[in-house]
């Protein structure tokens, strides 16, 4: 029966199933290159120091990577065992004391299908299971597969899973203990085992034979934990569970086989876990990395890199993050493409982040190591293997295993390994088979470690259990694309075959050669996919049912089929072999037309074969989706049209764009369609205005408006060369289409009607939107520079405007005012043309100006100052323009012109006599008094002007503020007793709207107290306002707990005297403590919390009263920033002002004055000569109606000594009588009195009538704490 297994696989590089394995050479070269082995040399964990050896760090670099070469991971296995995506898992190598592990983890199904394919070796199961094998360990190489066993014994098995090696005994293995590690040559020629009491063992696979046993290659009671050879067939590097690695030199002298040992790295202060010797591919065999022989090493604090060869040489130290000390270290070397040339990777961890760092050789001849992005995960890794160049196979505590694309860092697949039952070696580690003589660390360590266990190479990883061997390897496009469509996924195939035709895909297998062939043999599998995409959707469409089932079935196949099909560009495809199938349902094939509409309008699909845009015409007529249908006309190529059929449907339907884009796309017509849009808009308009007998001053109806952008719309496209409604006219038709636009537009009359008004084209289109038209015409005069005949036609369609519209009462003022101002732009161009008579433009202004017409007065005034500022103003005489615009009353022409000839004073005449803008004049005359660029006498004609409005206006609005204010007086105390009568809180507004000293009478009479306070702080009585507020607080919840001050400190001076009491108790006759021991404990502890309430409520009333002070400190103390710098009365600057300094006063709203100014306004109260004790804003006042609002002064403010009235005097001595009682001193003093005269005191009482507390009828004992309050 055998109890352990170990296995070394042989190179698989061609298939990972066992059938499929490389043969193994039957003639097997057996020759040994003997070498010289170096002298031994020690390397101690704590005593390597990067500074003293001089060791670099590594550095930090963007990484670039290329496409990974097929030639190093060329696998396309068919595997007849697959498993797909079946569970697996594990279980322990033998150790009692390790934990189950539990999985918890669900299967993820990735978007990039199955990518790992999962095998089971049969053949190898079937021996370990008949030979009742529980627990194995794995690792590869070539040709064949070693297991080793419990017992001690190696089994070989060949390519096709069949026994074909048993080496050692049952004797040996009782001598040598379990096979703990195996390692093969790269030429599969020899055979290392070691064991669990620290042999190892050298064999001969050709034939069978034990070349060398070596039993002092290290410290003996130690167990192997790796052997693994170098590329090197004569060296080897073994790890014990001491911590401590050796290199193993083998020679060969005179027939004699022998074997040199010296210490790489002594375990004696660190112990290193793992090791992994760098192997190079075949194909790389003369990279210059090669001849140094690296050998990574993980111990428990870092990772070393160092150099076998020429001399022994430490190249990198690497400290690992902050993890879990039972986290396993893992390392794994990896040949990567990059920057064109194959360097090595070493990809390490220790618990959830993977470091990957790249090693090259410089110029100088020394090694280069640069740190590259880390991959950071959410788990605790057990096991790390590359798969392939991108693709990283990593395995975490919970055994899930995943496969990841390390450039993206994203999880290509995901699969349980709970069947497998892995094997742990932690056994070995804790060396249990020589005593167990290890550190507490690496047997920590040893409960996760599956190092050989797991094993990789070329493109293949075995994992061996308890009971089977699995094998790992990456699926070709092929199957997985073939893996979705047998589960019917065909979008998800659909999807990952896209990828792989764009190159997009992760963890590709099998794809070689040139990337153009490459995208051929993907787009022919996905025309495969398609074909039966289609046929299997129409097979299982529901055959009875609601159409919405119908509906959804088929929007699961239809739009994707499109998508590809126009992806792949094979509308043959689409439109022949797949609308044939589609065709036969009629929800399929309607979906399949309406599917085309995204692609046809994004320009994607622009031909469609004629039975399609048959059918395509026919459903969107047949369900009224003619919106839809012109955009898609507009976009198809015009060749597919059926020209009949469309310009049919277009007319009937009202698809005005579509017919515009048949006629100039199919026929180079673009005059046909002008004439039939306005033969529409005609006709709209007889039907509207003439036979609904509809006044013409109505708007248009919504489809003329609709018919007139378009023919707007239309005529600019046509007249700048480009198409409507999208792309641009042929440059040869150019200049033909803009000549016969414009002899349409200019023609006297229509074909169809003489009796009609000359010009009716260009007549209509200015009835429609006169402004728009104009637009249109000046964007075409744009680009007639150069054109004689253009400028030809440019002033032939001026004349024609100025007949149609001058003196027509069809027209009003802001069209034809819009007609000069077009008119007054071009002609104000330095290249101007045009000749229009002047006398049109004074006839115009006439017009405009006509004061017996107040109809439209704000739209000419407008109209005439657009027109003067284009630069009408240069065709008229300024004098007699002012003149009109005053007697028109157009002020803001006036303004025009006066700022023009630098007359400044006098547009506030113009500001003032405009009831529109009068409130408008103060910003003006300030701006201009502030701005630069004005002269001084400008600026002193504008403030004299100024003064003279200000003053009459001041002496008005003295006397309205006066007459105003002796009204509002009469209301005042009615409205505030009813106030203060009915409700319990007042608003401020309505105090500060009143008399202040009645307002205060009526609002202490009814016991406002928060209101008579406010009222007080606005008197300037600050200490009489903090007197009320404070009564107020006291009588709250103050209050309350100030009397629960008093009472604690009574309860603990009559706790004091009920002592002394007690002691003197005829009941204690002996006079022990012992007898009154527990009640004093029970006071203590009485007392002990009655302090810390007595405590806390002093810190309440100290905190409370600190807040309210500080509160108001701050609220007294705040400053307050002005809104402008200057007086709002006298508007001069006081820091600028050179007279003597004087006092200035800044209220709370921001406003600032001279104190002279405001005692000029009377905004102060007071009498005689004395200064004010409170003011008034006068802005603020003024803004009221008259009625004053005080606000607090913040800069100048006179306090006067503030006194208690009756009535807050009252009110203090309520508040001190409300807490006066008996004192803390004064019950002392009682108690002692009681203590020393026997004849008072509790047993004996005093007299009445001495004032005792004790006599009082509320005078309670509490003997006990009162009951803890839960939170």
């Amino acid at each position: 029966r055998f109890n352990r297994v170990g296995v070394e696989a042989g190179s698989m590089s061609e298939s990972p199933d066992c059938r499929s394995l490389l043969s193994a050479s039957s003639q097997l070269n057996l020759m040994e290159i003997d070498a010289v082995s170096g002298p031994a040399f020690l390397l101690s964990s704590c005593s390597i120091d990067d500074k003293e050896f001089d060791i670099p760090q590594p550095e930090t670099e963007e990484e670039t990577f290329l496409w990974e070469d097929t030639s190093l991971l060329n696998t396309d296995p068919v595997d007849s065992h697959s498993c797909e995506t079946s569970s697996l898992a594990s279980s322990d190598s033998g150790d009692p004391a390790h934990l189950k592990r539990k999985k918890t983890v669900e299967m993820n199904a990735s978007v990039h299908g199955s990518v790992l394919r999962h095998s089971l070796l049969k053949g190898i199961s079937a021996q370990i299971v008949s030979a009742a094998v529980s627990h194995a360990r794995t690792h590869t190489v070539s040709g064949v597969i070693a297991v080793g066993t419990s017992h001690g014994l190696a089994l070989v098995f060949d390519v096709n899973q069949a026994l074909r090696l048993c080496l050692g005994t049952t004797a040996t293995g009782a001598e040598f203990g379990a096979v703990s590690a195996l390692s093969i040559n790269h030429d599969c020629s020899r055979l290392l085992c070691g064991f669990a009491k620290g042999q190892i063992t050298m064999w001969d696979l050709a034939n069978g034979k034990l070349l060398r046993t070596i039993t002092d290659a290290h410290p003996p009671g130690t167990a192997i934990l790796h052997v693994k050879f170098t590329d090197d067939p004569t060296l080897a590097i073994c790890n014990d569970s001491g911590g401590s690695v050796f290199e193993l030199a083998f020679r060969r002298v005179m027939g004699m086989r022998s074997c040199d040992s010296r210490c790489l790295f002594s375990g004696s202060k660190g112990e290193v876990c793992c090791i992994e010797p760098l192997h190079t591919p075949p194909d790389l065999r003369d990279h210059p990395i090669t001849p140094y022989s690296l050998l990574a090493m993980g111990s428990l604090t870092k990772i070393l890199v160092i150099g076998l060869k020429p001399s022994l040489k430490v190249w990198m130290t690497f400290p690992y993050n902050k993890s879990d000390p039972s986290s396993v270290p893992q390392l794994a070397w990896q040949f990567v493409p990059a920057q064109k040339t194959y360097n090595p990777v070493l990809a390490f961890c220790r618990g959830d982040t993977v470091h990957f760092l790249l090693v090259k050789k410089e110029e100088a001849g020394s090694i280069h190591v640069v740190k590259q992005r880390q991959l950071h995960l959410n788990c605790d890794l057990i096991s790390l293997s590359w798969i392939s160049s991108r693709t990283l196979v990593l395995v975490n505590s919970q055994e899930q295993l995943q496969v990841v694309d390390r450039p993206s860092q994203e999880v290509l697949d995901q699969l349980d390994l709970e069947q497998v039952q892995l094997v742990y070696n932690s056994r070995h580690f804790k060396s249990l088979a020589t005593g167990g003589n290890v550190s507490e660390a690496l047997a920590l360590v040893g409960e996760k470690a599956c190092y050989e266990s797991v094993c990789s190479y070329a493109g293949q990883i075995l994992y061996l259990g308890t009971k089977s061997a699995h094998i790992m390897t990456l699926r070709n496009w092929r199957e997985r694309v073939d893996f979705l469509l047998r589960q019917e996924r065909f979008g998800e195939a659909l999807a990952l075959a896209w990828s792989f035709h764009e190159g997009t895909a992760k963890a590709v297998v099998g794809l070689y050669g040139d990337p153009g062939k490459r995208r051929g043999v993907v787009a022919d599998k996905m025309v495969e996919i398609l074909i039966l995409f289609v046929e299997r959707s129409l097979k299982r469409c529901p055959d009875q049912g609601k159409i919405q089932v119908l509906e959804q079935h088929f929007q699961e196949v239809v739009p994707v089929v499109v998508d590809y099909c126009l992806l792949l560009q094979r509308s043959d495809l689409l439109f022949e072999q797949l609308y044939s199938r589609l065709v036969e349902n009629v929800v399929s094939r309607g979906m399949f037309l309406e599917a085309l509409e995204s692609y046809i309008i994004s320009q994607r699909l622009a031909h469609l074969t004629t039975p399609i845009m048959k059918d395509l015409l026919a459903h969107y007529h047949g369900n009224g989706l003619m919106d839809r249908l012109e955009r898609l006309i507009v976009h198809l190529d015009v060749t597919s049209l059926d020209m009949q059929q469309v310009v049919q449907m277009c007319w009937e339907n009202h698809l005005y764009d579509a017919m515009i884009y048949v006629f100039n796309r199919g026929m180079n017509d673009y005059i046909t369609p002008l004439e039939q849009l306005l033969y529409q808009y005609h006709h709209h308009y007889l039907i509207y205005y003439v036979l609904a007998d509809k006044p013409k001053c109505v708007s248009s109806t919504d489809e003329q408006v609709v018919i007139g952008n378009k023919l707007l719309v239309y005529i600019s496209c046509s007249l700048a060369g480009r198409a409507y409604p999208l792309g641009d006219i042929p440059e040869d038709l150019v200049p033909q289409v803009k000549n016969k636009v414009f002899d349409f537009l200019i023609r006297l009359h229509s074909e169809t009607s003489e009796e009609e008004e000359v010009f009716p084209f260009i007549r209509t289109l200015l009835h429609f939107d006169t402004r728009e038209f104009l637009n249109v015409l000046a964007l075409t005069f744009e680009d007639f520079r150069n054109d004689k005949q253009a400028l030809e036609y440019q002033q032939r369609i001026v004349d024609i405007l100025l007949k149609v519209m001058v003196d027509n009462p069809d027209f009003t003022p802001s069209q034809v005012g819009g007609l000069f101002t077009f008119l007054a732009r071009q002609m104000a161009k330095p290249d101007n043309t045009l000749f229009v008579n002047r006398k049109l433009f004074d006839q115009v202004l006439e017009f405009l100006c006509c004061p017996d017409d107040d109809s439209r007065h704000t739209e000419r005034q407008q109209v005439l100052l657009e027109l003067l500022h284009v630069g009408g103003v240069v065709q008229f005489d300024e004098g007699s323009l002012l003149a009109l615009a005053e007697k028109a009353e157009f002020y803001q022409i006036c303004e025009f012109l006066y700022e023009k000839q630098h007359l400044y004073e006098k547009i506030i005449d113009c500001y003032l006599r405009d009831n529109l803008r009068k409130v408008e004049v103060f910003s003006y005359i300030h701006n201009l008094l502030s701005m630069p660029g004005y002269s001084p006498a400008e600026k002193q004609n504008v403030w004299d002007k100024s003064l003279q409005h200000i003053q009459v206006h001041t002496r008005t609005r003295t006397r309205t503020h006066i007459t105003a204010r002796t009204q509002a007086q009469t209301h005042t105390h009615t409205r505030i007793h009813i106030t203060a009568r009915k409700h319990k809180h007042i608003h401020r507004h309505t105090i500060d709207t009143h008399t202040h000293t009645h307002a205060r009478t009526h609002i202490t009479q009814y016991g406002h107290s928060e209101a008579t306070s406010y009222l007080l702080e606005k008197k300037g009585d600050a200490h009489g306002a903090f007197t009320v507020l404070f009564f107020i607080l006291y009588s709250g919840w103050a209050g309350c707990l100030f009397i629960l001050f008093v009472d604690v400190c009574t309860v603990v001076c009559v706790r004091i005297c009920v002592c002394v009491c007690v002691s003197q108790d005829p009941v204690y006759g002996k006079g022990k403590l012992s007898e009154i021991q527990g009640l004093i404990l029970g006071m203590l502890d009485t007392f002990n919390y009655e302090q810390t309430l007595l405590e806390t409520t002093t810190s309440l009333l100290n905190h409370d009263l600190h807040w309210s002070l500080a509160h108001l400190r701050a609220s007294v103390t705040r400053g307050l920033v002005p809104r402008q710098d200057t007086c709002n009365i006298c508007l001069l600057q006081y820091r600028r002002r050179h007279d003597p300094p004087e006092e200035i006063v800044i209220f709370s709203c921001g406003h600032l004055y001279h104190c002279q100014c405001l005692q000029a306004k009377d905004c102060g109260s007071g009498s005689g000569s004395e200064r004010p004790q409170q003011w008034s804003c006068f802005k603020c006042s003024s803004n009221q109606g008259g009625r004053v609002q005080h606000f607090v002064l913040c800069v100048l403010q006179l306090f006067v000594e503030a006194t208690l009235d009756p009535q807050q005097a009252q009110s203090w001595d309520h508040l001190r009588c409300l807490y006066h009682g008996p004192s803390r001193l004064a019950i002392l003093s009682e108690l002692t009195h009681c203590h020393g005269n026997e004849k008072a005191g509790l047993l004996h009482p005093a007299p009445q009538g001495t004032g005792s507390v004790f006599h009082s009828e509320d005078f309670k004992l509490k003997l006990c704490p009162p009951p803890a309050v839960e939170e």
